[in-house]
């Protein structure tokens, strides 16, 4: 780890979802979808090391082998119970702040990730920092750095669905904890590029059909879904799950 104040990315991923089961380790021109978010991951300006925090069910250890096989360290905790995984994630490979990413999110831009490393070591006493607290950007950029002290005080205190949902806690509390949002101009909150269908799945093909197999910009992302209403209709209908489903 390097000098000065560490962050790691650490990405929750389990195969058992409700929605698209095993997408994580769907095949994505020539890599998985995990090993899609792994490479975000580990080429994002700032991030020192990458782990993936998958369950010690036994129909994760595909998950945590091919963590393993993309060069992620793995954590391995609790199904139901995230935010302690995320506790394990630190506990087993400690730093100063972690970037809370999702393994259904392959078409993550490192130079996102990156930026939160970055206004975070700026301003350190800073408590969450993400792309999400004000969304600007489509649903499948979300990435959310936590300071270290706090994320442990979630694993400690954290109820209910903010359990599932790791972050809820903190940024519903913003008397309690600083928080700020990087934002983009235009807005693009409108477009969706998350997986959790067949739709998204067939959207996600086509986005990466077209760019390439590389970790493409949210700009270049975003201008292709612009230029293209065809590949947007294709999921638009879809609705995110909500908090505590």
């Amino acid at each position: 780890m390097r000098e000065g104040l560490g962050v790691n990315a650490v990405i929750q991923a389990r195969s058992s979802s409700t929605r698209l089961p095993g997408k994580v380790l769907r095949p994505l021109a020539g890599r998985t979808v995990l090993g899609w978010v792994v490479r975000a991951a580990a080429a994002a300006p700032g991030v020192d090391q990458v782990v993936v925090a998958t369950s010690d069910a036994a129909d994760d250890d595909a998950v945590a082998l091919e963590a393993q096989r993309c060069g992620a360290l793995v954590a391995r905790g609790p199904l139901d119970d995230v935010v302690a995984r995320f506790g394990v994630a630190l506990a087993s490979h400690p730093a100063d702040a972690v970037i809370r990413l999702t393994a259904d999110c392959p078409l993550l831009d490192p130079a996102l990730i990156g930026r939160l490393a970055a206004v975070w070591r700026a301003e350190p006493s800073l408590d969450y920092v993400s792309t999400t607290l004000v969304r600007t950007l489509p649903r499948g950029f979300d990435a959310e750095l936590v300071r270290a002290e706090v994320l442990a005080e979630q694993v400690a205190e954290a109820t209910g669905a903010d359990r599932e949902h790791v972050t809820s806690a903190i940024y519903r509390q913003p008397e309690r904890y600083s928080c700020t949002g990087v934002v983009v101009s235009p807005p693009a909150d409108d477009l969706r590029v998350t997986l959790d269908t067949a739709e998204d799945w067939e959207l996600i093909s086509a986005v990466v059909e077209a760019l390439g197999d590389r970790p493409a910009s949210w700009r270049s992302v975003v201008a292709l879904l612009r230029s293209r209403p065809d590949l947007v209709a294709l999921n638009a209908h879809v609705e995110q799950k909500k908090l505590g489903q």
